[in-house]
């Protein structure tokens, strides 16, 4: 095929020849941006239907659709400048330094990264939801945090414990839910009592089984 078409480029006049030096390589690259701005497309359509299929939330698809589309712009600008003239080697060499420099940020932030993949293990596999009651374990027999479930973004979920001027939040990492035990009450169904005050609701309601007369 190659050779057909050198055959039939060497009888065309010397001037056509000069534009098709520009104009083949010009359609290539047409064609590249084209097909990733189509491919774009195809995982922009598919991310919107997996959203709307397991509910998930925009602030887990913003960073997701945006990684998409620059490693389709990366991969484009490849192509584009292999078309352009530049050597596979430099390309090459280009590719290799960025993704030793990638690997190295990617083990520098791998405490930020876990937080962000064990929310989204949380947002699809919902071990608890918002308005949930949960109390993070260290074991099964130690009392943890305590709280009702009230944000679940891509780096903290935020448990509200206690009520009134008692009232505090917590922000507890996602990737150390994943390793700890964690006791839930769906829909909210224990009261989110302070784990300062355990002690004294226990000891008040020891007493007033004391104080009661027997008949």
């Amino acid at each position: 095929m190659i050779e057909l078409i050198r055959h039939y480029r060497s009888r065309l006049p010397a001037w056509v020849q000069d534009w098709l030096d520009i104009i083949v390589p010009g359609a290539q690259i047409a064609l590249i941006v084209l097909a990733a701005w189509a491919i774009n497309g195809v995982f922009k359509h598919a991310l919107r239907r997996l959203e709307q299929h397991y509910g998930l939330p925009p602030k887990l698809m913003i960073p997701l659709r945006g990684v998409v589309r620059w490693i389709i712009i990366v991969a484009a600008a490849l192509l584009v400048l292999g078309r352009l003239g530049v050597s596979g080697e430099v390309l090459w060499t280009a590719f290799t330094g960025f993704a030793a420099v990638g690997a190295v940020a990617f083990f520098a932030a791998w405490s930020v990264l876990s937080n962000l993949f064990c929310a989204l293990l949380i947002m699809t596999v919902q071990p608890f939801r918002l308005d949930d009651d949960i109390e993070v374990l260290d074991s099964a027999e130690k009392p943890g945090a305590k709280g009702r479930v009230k944000d679940i973004n891509l780096l903290y979920t935020t448990l509200e414990e206690g009520a009134g001027e008692q009232r505090r939040l917590l922000q507890i990492p996602n990737a150390l839910i994943f390793q700890r035990v964690v006791r839930r009450w769906p829909g909210g169904g224990a009261a989110a009592v302070p784990p300062s005050t355990q002690p004294e609701a226990a000891s008040a309601a020891a007493g007033a089984a004391l104080e009661t007369p027997v008949p």
